[in-house]
């Protein structure tokens, strides 16, 4: 499934959910919660996107990532991020 097939997906089924501005190239699926419904983003794939297109060091992306991204709690249908695996 494609990032324009899963923005589809989301606005009908739960157009209230959030997504991550810039990070479509990352988007990798629906997540559902009780009765919450998010976006699931790749959160290495975030990071490469950061690295490739603002030019960042991988330090810094991930840096980015934790303040900016992961943690920018705006409720329920803030976006998920799989789990750093290195």
């Amino acid at each position: 499934m494609d990032a324009k097939h899963i923005k589809e997906t989301l606005s009908e089924i739960s157009p209230e959910t959030l997504l991550a501005e810039g990070f479509d190239d990352a988007l990798v699926g629906i997540v559902r919660q009780f009765t919450h419904t998010m976006a699931l983003y790749d959160y290495e794939k975030c990071v490469e996107v950061l690295i490739e297109r603002d030019g960042m060091d991988y330090e810094s992306a991930v840096e980015f990532m934790e303040v900016n991204v992961v943690g920018a709690w705006v409720g329920h249908n803030t976006p998920a991020f799989t789990v750093i695996t290195q």
